[in-house]
């Protein structure tokens, strides 16, 4: 009886893992990702039509399927444990590939990637890495700083809004790039600064745009993943600067340009990697030099000084001979930061914690 009673016991067994999906003991189906078993998941802060931040991404997402690769999704997570929740959701689904797309998300994240080590894991804008897990980003700051002549050739006001989600150094290296990019063009002019503390909340975005606006700023630009802060300032017969993807259809009579990013360049060559057998972990951080990031075209709405300038800078940006962030550059108290002549290093720009000259606004912790 004890023998027959074994045998039926490995069967249920043997039955209890099909039904399972054949998953190993870390959790993965069939193992380490190959061309054969991968299954791409991303867990997005927003919305996949919210014609920001999230969009962006999703077209990435759209670009490995194009590849004949399968992938899911879970969009609108909040930056809490519902995010581990959701990840370990992905991998329930077959997904052997992950990608969490927003810094709150950055320490659950890692705390999957330690559980599932033949799971392959991306997170973005943060600067954690595990043997098993990226991190990646663009360098959307070059981008913004040609934005920036564009606003700084616009403005009659010389004072510029920008609508801001978080004090965190992805948001001030942004704020002070598009800053310099300014007053290459209009020292006379400032950006104004309200902090949100959201990414993803147009009536929060739009409110903030509007208490600019009656600050007196005749442009608004934006770290926020909607559109609402370019319609607020349509509304006021002002100009915006958009983010993320190109949106001139939002608000047609305001829209001067965007830093764009485009997600695809990682994700594609990222999955390539895992394919082939031979991905490894990494801090991805690319801009212009491999199309990461690019501007949006200039629509008329800009003054006609905008075009050759932003034409110029792009391309000493892409040939090495401007660096944004290139001394002398002084803080807001007007002490110098960057001595003349010295270009701050990729680390100094990624944990940059302090406004240039000519910002209005503070930095909370």
């Amino acid at each position: 009886m004890k023998k027959v009673f074994a045998g039926i016991l490995i069967c249920m067994l043997a039955v209890s893992a099909f039904a399972a999906g054949g998953k190993q003991a870390d959790g993965t189906a069939g193992g380490k990702p190959n061309k054969d078993n991968i299954k791409v998941g991303f867990v997005y802060i927003g919305s996949i039509n919210d014609e920001g931040y999230t969009q962006a991404h999703d077209k990435g997402r759209l670009a490995i399927e194009a590849m004949g690769i399968k992938t899911a999704y879970i969009e609108n997570m909040p930056e809490n444990a519902d995010c581990e929740k959701a990840i370990r959701d992905l991998i329930d689904q077959g997904c052997n590939v992950i990608y969490t797309n927003s810094f709150g998300f950055m320490d659950w994240t890692l705390k999957v990637a330690q559980d599932f080590p033949n799971v392959y894991f991306g997170h973005c804008s943060g600067y954690k890495q595990a043997a098993n897990m990226s991190s990646y980003f663009g360098k959307i700051y070059q981008a913004r700083y040609l934005s920036g002549i564009a606003a700084g050739y616009k403005t009659t006001a010389n004072k510029i809004g920008y609508v801001a989600a978080f004090p965190i150094p992805e948001v001030i290296r942004g704020i002070n790039a598009f800053t310099l990019g300014v007053q290459s063009v209009n020292p006379d002019a400032a950006v104004e600064v309200i902090w949100t503390n959201t990414w993803y909340d147009p009536a929060v975005e739009k409110q903030g745009a509007i208490e600019l606006l009656n600050k007196g700023c005749d442009v608004i630009a934006q770290h926020q993943d909607t559109t609402a802060p370019q319609i607020a300032a349509q509304e006021r017969n002002a100009f915006a600067v958009g983010y993320n993807v190109s949106t001139p259809n939002a608000a047609p009579r305001a829209y001067l340009t965007a830093p764009l990013f485009h997600w695809d360049v990682f994700y594609v060559d990222d999955v390539k990697h895992v394919i082939a057998g031979d991905w490894k972990s990494r801090a991805y951080w690319e801009g212009f030099s491999n199309g990461t990031v690019t501007l949006d075209t200039l629509t008329g709405n800009n003054d006609p000084r905008a075009a050759p300038d932003v034409a110029a800078a792009e391309e000493k940006i892409k040939n090495g001979t401007l660096e944004p962030f290139t001394g002398p550059l002084a803080d807001q108290s007007g002490a110098i930061k960057v001595p003349a002549g010295t270009k701050m290093t990729d680390d100094e720009i990624w944990n940059m914690g302090w406004f240039v000259k000519g910002v209005i606004g503070t930095i909370s912790p």
